[in-house]
Protein backbone atom coordinates (compact mmCIF):
# COMPACT_ATOMS: atom_id res chain seq x y z
CA UNK A 1 0.00 0.00 0.00
CA UNK A 2 1.52 3.40 -0.62
CA UNK A 3 1.95 6.32 1.05
CA UNK A 4 -0.44 8.79 1.29
CA UNK A 5 1.39 12.45 0.35
CA UNK A 6 -0.48 16.12 1.59
CA UNK A 7 0.68 19.22 -0.43
CA UNK A 8 2.37 21.80 1.90
CA UNK A 9 -0.43 23.60 2.77
CA UNK A 10 -3.01 20.58 3.44
CA UNK A 11 0.26 18.94 6.02
CA UNK A 12 0.38 22.51 7.93
CA UNK A 13 -3.44 22.54 8.25
CA UNK A 14 -3.14 18.85 9.11
CA UNK A 15 -0.71 19.64 11.61
CA UNK A 16 -2.72 22.59 13.34
CA UNK A 17 -5.30 20.42 13.93
CA UNK A 18 -3.34 17.77 15.46
CA UNK A 19 -1.57 20.39 17.25
CA UNK A 20 -5.06 21.57 18.91
CA UNK A 21 -5.98 18.47 19.43
CA UNK A 22 -2.55 17.61 21.71
CA UNK A 23 -3.26 21.31 23.23
CA UNK A 24 -7.11 20.43 24.05
CA UNK A 25 -5.89 17.15 26.25
CA UNK A 26 -3.11 18.45 27.87
CA UNK A 27 -4.96 21.15 29.00
CA UNK A 28 -7.42 18.88 30.79
CA UNK A 29 -4.68 16.57 32.53
CA UNK A 30 -5.39 16.82 36.57
CA UNK A 31 -6.77 14.45 39.16
CA UNK A 32 -8.09 11.71 37.29
CA UNK A 33 -5.03 11.02 35.41
CA UNK A 34 -2.98 11.18 39.04
CA UNK A 35 -5.73 8.75 40.35
CA UNK A 36 -5.03 6.61 37.42
CA UNK A 37 -1.12 6.07 37.20
CA UNK A 38 -1.56 5.71 41.14
CA UNK A 39 -4.27 3.08 40.87
CA UNK A 40 -2.16 1.11 38.57
CA UNK A 41 0.80 0.93 40.67
CA UNK A 42 -1.11 -0.32 43.79
CA UNK A 43 -2.55 -3.28 41.18
CA UNK A 44 0.84 -3.84 39.79
CA UNK A 45 1.94 -4.57 43.71
CA UNK A 46 -1.25 -6.26 44.93
CA UNK A 47 -1.07 -8.78 41.75
CA UNK A 48 2.85 -9.45 42.66
CA UNK A 49 2.28 -10.03 46.18
CA UNK A 50 -0.58 -11.86 45.35
CA UNK A 51 1.35 -14.21 42.90
CA UNK A 52 4.68 -14.71 44.69
CA UNK A 53 2.41 -15.15 47.52
CA UNK A 54 1.03 -18.65 46.08
CA UNK A 55 4.52 -19.33 44.47
CA UNK A 56 5.81 -19.57 47.78
CA UNK A 57 2.97 -20.98 49.99
CA UNK A 58 0.87 -23.04 47.66
CA UNK A 59 1.67 -26.97 46.81
CA UNK A 60 -1.29 -27.53 44.32
CA UNK A 61 -0.92 -26.49 40.53
CA UNK A 62 -4.28 -24.43 40.84
CA UNK A 63 -2.41 -22.27 43.23
CA UNK A 64 0.83 -22.61 41.02
CA UNK A 65 -1.32 -21.17 37.78
CA UNK A 66 -2.80 -18.63 39.16
CA UNK A 67 0.07 -17.64 40.95
CA UNK A 68 1.78 -17.70 37.26
CA UNK A 69 -0.46 -15.67 35.86
CA UNK A 70 -1.10 -12.88 38.94
CA UNK A 71 3.07 -12.30 38.81
CA UNK A 72 3.01 -11.93 34.83
CA UNK A 73 -0.42 -9.58 34.93
CA UNK A 74 1.98 -7.68 37.68
CA UNK A 75 4.86 -7.77 35.51
CA UNK A 76 3.51 -6.44 32.37
CA UNK A 77 1.29 -3.79 34.28
CA UNK A 78 4.23 -2.62 35.68
CA UNK A 79 6.45 -2.89 32.65
CA UNK A 80 4.01 -1.32 29.93
CA UNK A 81 1.00 0.81 32.03
CA UNK A 82 3.32 2.17 34.24
CA UNK A 83 6.96 2.44 33.03
CA UNK A 84 6.65 2.76 29.65
CA UNK A 85 4.55 5.78 30.19
CA UNK A 86 6.45 6.94 33.22
CA UNK A 87 9.65 7.01 30.91
CA UNK A 88 7.68 9.02 28.74
CA UNK A 89 7.62 11.32 31.08
CA UNK A 90 3.44 11.29 30.90
CA UNK A 91 3.38 11.69 34.72
CA UNK A 92 6.23 14.41 35.30
CA UNK A 93 3.58 17.08 35.74
CA UNK A 94 2.52 15.84 38.78
CA UNK A 95 5.61 16.62 40.69
CA UNK A 96 6.10 13.02 42.27
CA UNK A 97 9.11 11.95 42.31
CA UNK A 98 8.18 8.42 42.48
CA UNK A 99 6.72 8.83 39.31
CA UNK A 100 9.35 11.23 37.55
CA UNK A 101 10.59 10.01 33.67
CA UNK A 102 14.25 10.53 34.91
CA UNK A 103 14.19 8.86 38.00
CA UNK A 104 11.92 5.56 37.46
CA UNK A 105 13.54 2.61 37.45
CA UNK A 106 11.39 -0.40 36.29
CA UNK A 107 10.71 -4.34 36.63
CA UNK A 108 12.76 -5.65 33.95
CA UNK A 109 16.61 -5.66 32.52
CA UNK A 110 16.64 -2.95 30.09
CA UNK A 111 17.82 0.06 32.58
CA UNK A 112 15.68 3.39 32.65
CA UNK A 113 18.96 5.24 30.98
CA UNK A 114 19.25 2.98 27.70
CA UNK A 115 15.53 2.67 27.42
CA UNK A 116 15.26 7.10 27.37
CA UNK A 117 18.07 6.84 24.43
CA UNK A 118 16.95 3.94 22.35
CA UNK A 119 13.23 3.95 22.62
CA UNK A 120 12.16 7.57 23.45
CA UNK A 121 14.90 9.68 21.34
CA UNK A 122 15.78 7.42 18.80
CA UNK A 123 12.45 5.46 17.68
CA UNK A 124 10.32 8.44 18.69
CA UNK A 125 12.40 10.34 16.63
CA UNK A 126 12.93 8.29 13.46
CA UNK A 127 10.42 5.92 13.59
CA UNK A 128 10.45 3.53 10.62
CA UNK A 129 13.40 5.23 8.90
CA UNK A 130 15.79 2.50 7.81
CA UNK A 131 19.23 2.97 9.10
CA UNK A 132 17.68 5.36 11.92
CA UNK A 133 15.40 3.44 13.75
CA UNK A 134 16.98 0.61 15.31
CA UNK A 135 13.83 -0.95 16.70
CA UNK A 136 12.82 -1.73 12.95
CA UNK A 137 13.56 -5.10 13.07
CA UNK A 138 15.79 -4.80 15.65
CA UNK A 139 19.28 -5.74 13.71
CA UNK A 140 17.66 -9.16 13.49
CA UNK A 141 14.74 -9.16 10.99
CA UNK A 142 14.40 -7.89 7.42
CA UNK A 143 10.65 -6.83 7.39
CA UNK A 144 10.72 -4.58 3.59
CA UNK A 145 11.90 -5.52 0.49
CA UNK A 146 14.08 -2.41 0.94
CA UNK A 147 16.29 -3.93 3.13
CA UNK A 148 19.14 -6.22 2.08
CA UNK A 149 18.75 -10.40 1.95
CA UNK A 150 21.13 -12.73 2.50
CA UNK A 151 21.28 -16.21 2.88
CA UNK A 152 20.78 -15.94 6.75
CA UNK A 153 17.77 -14.14 6.64
CA UNK A 154 16.01 -17.29 5.74
CA UNK A 155 16.55 -18.61 9.32
CA UNK A 156 14.65 -15.15 10.52
CA UNK A 157 11.37 -17.32 11.79
CA UNK A 158 13.64 -18.84 14.13
CA UNK A 159 15.54 -15.06 14.76
CA UNK A 160 11.90 -13.98 15.71
CA UNK A 161 10.74 -16.90 18.26
CA UNK A 162 13.87 -16.41 20.20
CA UNK A 163 13.69 -12.35 20.34
CA UNK A 164 9.78 -12.96 21.16
CA UNK A 165 11.04 -15.31 24.42
CA UNK A 166 13.93 -13.12 25.04
CA UNK A 167 12.16 -10.35 24.48
CA UNK A 168 13.10 -8.21 27.49
CA UNK A 169 17.14 -9.00 26.73
CA UNK A 170 16.52 -8.41 23.13
CA UNK A 171 15.61 -5.01 24.19
CA UNK A 172 18.04 -4.70 27.00
CA UNK A 173 21.11 -5.39 25.23
CA UNK A 174 20.14 -2.82 22.17
CA UNK A 175 22.20 0.28 23.26
CA UNK A 176 25.02 -2.18 23.19
CA UNK A 177 25.27 -1.64 19.54
CA UNK A 178 26.98 -5.23 19.56
CA UNK A 179 26.51 -5.49 15.50
CA UNK A 180 29.45 -2.75 15.62
CA UNK A 181 31.49 -4.53 17.96
CA UNK A 182 30.78 -7.64 15.63
CA UNK A 183 32.66 -5.79 12.76
CA UNK A 184 35.46 -4.38 14.42
CA UNK A 185 34.01 -1.18 14.49
CA UNK A 186 34.07 -0.33 18.61
CA UNK A 187 36.62 -0.64 20.82
CA UNK A 188 36.49 -3.34 22.91
CA UNK A 189 36.74 -0.13 26.28
CA UNK A 190 33.80 1.10 24.65
CA UNK A 191 31.98 -1.79 24.89
CA UNK A 192 32.78 -2.09 28.72
CA UNK A 193 31.41 1.28 29.60
CA UNK A 194 28.79 0.66 27.64
CA UNK A 195 27.82 -2.93 29.15
CA UNK A 196 28.58 -1.87 32.42
CA UNK A 197 25.02 -0.27 33.49
CA UNK A 198 23.31 -3.33 31.73
CA UNK A 199 24.73 -5.68 33.50
CA UNK A 200 24.69 -4.53 36.75
CA UNK A 201 20.83 -4.09 36.09
CA UNK A 202 21.17 -7.71 34.59
CA UNK A 203 22.74 -8.96 38.19
CA UNK A 204 20.26 -7.44 40.10
CA UNK A 205 16.98 -8.46 37.88
CA UNK A 206 18.23 -12.04 38.18
CA UNK A 207 19.15 -12.31 42.12
CA UNK A 208 15.65 -11.57 42.52
CA UNK A 209 13.72 -13.71 40.45
CA UNK A 210 15.76 -16.62 40.41
CA UNK A 211 17.89 -16.30 43.88
CA UNK A 212 16.57 -13.89 46.21
CA UNK A 213 12.88 -15.23 46.31
CA UNK A 214 13.21 -19.10 45.71
CA UNK A 215 15.96 -18.77 49.13
CA UNK A 216 12.99 -16.95 51.17
CA UNK A 217 10.99 -19.66 50.08
CA UNK A 218 13.52 -22.42 50.87
CA UNK A 219 10.58 -25.60 51.41
CA UNK A 220 9.16 -24.32 47.82
CA UNK A 221 11.95 -23.19 45.66
CA UNK A 222 11.77 -25.20 42.24
CA UNK A 223 8.18 -24.25 41.90
CA UNK A 224 9.26 -20.52 43.15
CA UNK A 225 12.01 -21.01 40.43
CA UNK A 226 9.86 -22.20 37.53
CA UNK A 227 6.97 -19.52 38.44
CA UNK A 228 9.27 -16.71 38.03
CA UNK A 229 10.63 -18.17 34.92
CA UNK A 230 7.02 -18.55 33.37
CA UNK A 231 6.19 -15.36 34.43
CA UNK A 232 9.00 -13.79 32.74
CA UNK A 233 8.25 -15.53 29.85
CA UNK A 234 4.55 -14.94 29.61
CA UNK A 235 5.71 -10.88 30.08
CA UNK A 236 8.42 -10.91 27.08
CA UNK A 237 5.85 -12.88 24.50
CA UNK A 238 2.96 -10.30 25.51
CA UNK A 239 5.02 -7.30 25.32
CA UNK A 240 6.66 -8.57 22.32
CA UNK A 241 3.29 -9.34 20.50
CA UNK A 242 1.51 -6.08 21.55
CA UNK A 243 5.20 -3.98 20.66
CA UNK A 244 5.31 -5.77 16.90
CA UNK A 245 1.74 -5.36 16.06
CA UNK A 246 2.25 -1.66 16.36
CA UNK A 247 5.04 -1.08 14.34
CA UNK A 248 5.01 -4.36 11.61
CA UNK A 249 1.29 -5.08 10.12
CA UNK A 250 1.08 -5.09 6.43
CA UNK A 251 0.06 -1.56 6.50
CA UNK A 252 2.78 -0.29 8.31
CA UNK A 253 4.84 1.82 6.56
CA UNK A 254 8.60 2.22 5.71
CA UNK A 255 10.49 5.72 5.32
CA UNK A 256 14.40 5.97 3.37
CA UNK A 257 16.37 8.84 5.18
CA UNK A 258 15.66 10.76 1.85
CA UNK A 259 12.34 10.83 2.31
CA UNK A 260 12.65 12.66 5.62
CA UNK A 261 14.92 15.09 4.12
CA UNK A 262 13.53 18.41 5.80
CA UNK A 263 10.58 17.10 7.14
CA UNK A 264 8.03 19.59 8.32
CA UNK A 265 5.83 19.13 11.49
CA UNK A 266 3.01 17.53 9.42
CA UNK A 267 5.25 15.06 7.22
CA UNK A 268 6.28 14.19 11.16
CA UNK A 269 2.72 13.22 11.88
CA UNK A 270 1.84 11.58 8.58
CA UNK A 271 4.98 9.58 9.23
CA UNK A 272 3.99 8.04 12.59
CA UNK A 273 0.77 7.53 11.43
CA UNK A 274 1.29 5.67 8.41
CA UNK A 275 3.97 3.67 10.20
CA UNK A 276 2.41 2.48 12.96
CA UNK A 277 -0.82 0.08 13.54
CA UNK A 278 -3.95 0.22 16.11
CA UNK A 279 -5.23 -3.19 18.21
CA UNK A 280 -8.69 -3.00 18.56
CA UNK A 281 -10.73 -4.19 22.37
CA UNK A 282 -11.78 -3.72 25.67
CA UNK A 283 -11.03 -1.39 28.74
CA UNK A 284 -8.85 -4.00 30.19
CA UNK A 285 -6.70 -5.13 27.33
CA UNK A 286 -6.14 -1.73 26.58
CA UNK A 287 -4.71 -1.49 30.31
CA UNK A 288 -2.74 -4.60 29.68
CA UNK A 289 -0.98 -2.99 26.64
CA UNK A 290 -0.21 0.14 28.66
CA UNK A 291 -2.78 1.49 25.98
CA UNK A 292 0.20 1.14 23.65
CA UNK A 293 -3.18 -0.69 21.58
CA UNK A 294 -3.31 2.75 20.35
CA UNK A 295 0.26 2.96 18.89
CA UNK A 296 -0.59 5.59 16.48
CA UNK A 297 -2.25 8.05 18.97
CA UNK A 298 1.24 7.03 21.41
CA UNK A 299 3.64 8.11 17.97
CA UNK A 300 1.69 11.48 18.05
CA UNK A 301 1.70 12.20 21.54
CA UNK A 302 4.33 10.21 23.48
CA UNK A 303 4.26 12.53 26.64
CA UNK A 304 0.59 12.59 26.97
CA UNK A 305 -0.86 9.97 29.79
CA UNK A 306 -1.73 7.09 27.57
CA UNK A 307 -5.40 6.36 29.16
CA UNK A 308 -6.52 9.45 27.06
CA UNK A 309 -5.32 7.87 23.57
CA UNK A 310 -8.87 6.15 24.07
CA UNK A 311 -11.09 9.34 23.42
CA UNK A 312 -8.32 10.62 21.00
CA UNK A 313 -8.64 7.70 18.66
CA UNK A 314 -11.72 8.90 17.58
CA UNK A 315 -10.92 12.20 16.60
CA UNK A 316 -7.32 11.13 15.37
CA UNK A 317 -9.16 8.95 12.81
CA UNK A 318 -11.79 11.61 12.01
CA UNK A 319 -9.01 14.03 10.94
CA UNK A 320 -7.14 10.91 9.14
CA UNK A 321 -10.28 10.39 7.06
CA UNK A 322 -10.98 14.46 6.14
CA UNK A 323 -7.75 13.91 4.58
CA UNK A 324 -7.26 11.04 3.47
CA UNK A 325 -4.71 9.06 5.35
CA UNK A 326 -5.38 5.79 6.09
CA UNK A 327 -5.74 5.03 9.80
CA UNK A 328 -4.37 1.61 10.34
CA UNK A 329 -6.68 -0.54 13.35
CA UNK A 330 -7.70 -3.73 13.39
CA UNK A 331 -8.51 -6.59 16.01
CA UNK A 332 -4.96 -8.63 17.87
CA UNK A 333 -5.01 -11.70 15.54
CA UNK A 334 -5.84 -9.86 12.58
CA UNK A 335 -2.57 -7.54 13.10
CA UNK A 336 -0.34 -10.15 14.73
CA UNK A 337 -1.03 -12.63 12.14
CA UNK A 338 -0.44 -10.16 9.11
CA UNK A 339 3.06 -9.03 11.21
CA UNK A 340 3.46 -13.56 10.80
CA UNK A 341 3.06 -13.26 7.63
CA UNK A 342 5.30 -9.95 6.67
CA UNK A 343 8.43 -11.95 9.03
CA UNK A 344 7.94 -15.07 6.62
CA UNK A 345 7.58 -13.25 3.48
CA UNK A 346 10.65 -10.89 3.70
CA UNK A 347 12.70 -14.16 4.92
CA UNK A 348 12.63 -15.06 1.53
CA UNK A 349 14.47 -13.33 -1.33
CA UNK A 350 10.92 -12.93 -3.69
CA UNK A 351 11.03 -9.40 -2.97
CA UNK A 352 14.13 -8.01 -3.30
CA UNK A 353 14.91 -4.47 -4.51
CA UNK A 354 17.67 -1.67 -4.65
CA UNK A 355 17.02 0.71 -1.81
CA UNK A 356 15.41 4.28 -2.86
CA UNK A 357 18.22 5.93 -1.44
CA UNK A 358 20.90 3.55 -4.07
CA UNK A 359 18.83 4.09 -6.84
CA UNK A 360 18.49 7.63 -6.43
CA UNK A 361 22.52 8.04 -6.19
CA UNK A 362 22.53 5.60 -9.39
CA UNK A 363 20.65 7.73 -11.44
CA UNK A 364 22.53 10.65 -10.50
Amino acid sequence: MSKTQLTAQAQAAFAAELDALRAEVAADLGQRDADHIRGMVTSARAHAIAGRSLLMFGFDPVSFIVGVLALAKAKIVENMEIGHNVLHGQYDWMGDPALNSQTYEWDIVCTSRDWRKTHNFEHHSYTNILGKDDDYGYGLLRMTGEQRWTWKTLFQPIWYLLLALLFQWGVAIQDLKLGRWFKGRMQPGELRQRAAPFLRKARSQLFKDYLLFPLIGFWNWPRILLGNALANLLRNLWTNAIIFCGHFTLDAQVYAKAEVADESRGAWYLRQIQGSGNLEGGRWFHRLTGHLSHQIEHHLFPDIPAPRYVEMAPRVREICARYGVRYNSAGFWRQYLGVLWRILRHALPLDRQRPKREAASAGA
